[in-house]
């Protein structure tokens, strides 16, 4: 699963501008949303145990209060769908609601959540609930930005079936991010996992006075555990 051998030597090396980007956390949807006029493209590899091993995701930001993200799985195939809308969008208070996971090609639910976040230059507090299959689970994260260039994360996700994550996010440049993290299970074995996603942003319309955040709506691999 883990890629980032090479990724990282080269990212460890690397010193990038001061006004890269910070993405969103590992596993839980974050209330923060994709800038209008700004399309992410990534590449995410995961262990199978997670979810889909291999995934394409687009992510678009329609308006300042409304995202889509649609996802393509390689192995097997599939097309998950997401989507985020932003009830409260002025920082240091977030709060939005959106849902996602829908599956209509295996007839998988959209899995809804409601999420508050509290964001400030270096902090940034996160919580909130989604509904996943038939049960109402819990969702926690914090994230410190040390600058524009690196983050540390941790988030959780209640149930047996998901997980608590470490990990970072590092931006290579103002536009190209990678995010490795390792997952452990909250279930009786804490197992680990590997996981790692690469993302890259395009400015198709809108002011770029700041820069552009990344992807909000991931694909969340735990909430993938209920399929």
């Amino acid at each position: 699963m883990k890629k980032w051998s090479a990724a990282l030597a080269v990212l460890l090396l690397w010193q990038t501008e001061g006004f890269a980007t910070t993405k969103g956390l590992s596993q839980i949807v974050t209330p923060d949303l994709q800038a209008p006029g700004d399309l992410s493209l990534s590449f995410q590899a995961q262990d199978k145990r997670i979810a889909n091993p291999y995934e394409l995701q687009a992510e678009m930001g329609l308006t300042p209060w409304a995202e889509i993200a649609v996802f393509q799985g390689l192995d097997p195939g599939d097309q998950i769908f997401g989507t985020e809308l932003g009830l409260l969008t002025k920082e240091p208070y977030l709060l939005s609601i959106g849902f996602v996971n829908w599956s209509p090609r295996r007839h998988v639910d959209p899995q809804p959540f409601l999420e508050l976040g509290y964001y400030t230059e270096h902090h940034k507090l996160i919580a909130g609930a989604i509904h996943a299959g038939y049960k109402n689970e819990a969702i926690l994260g914090y994230a410190y930005d040390f600058n524009q260039t690196w983050r540390a994360q941790i988030d959780f996700q209640s149930g047996s079936e998901n997980s608590t994550t470490f990990g970072f996010t590092c931006n290579l440049t103002r536009d190209f991010q990678v995010n490795p993290a390792l997952y452990i299970s909250n279930d009786s074995r804490h197992d680990i996992f590997g996981y790692v996603v690469f993302t890259y942003t395009f400015h198709l319309w809108g002011e770029q006075t700041t820069p552009s955040r990344a992807p909000a709506v991931e694909n969340r691999p735990a909430i993938n555990a209920h399929q």
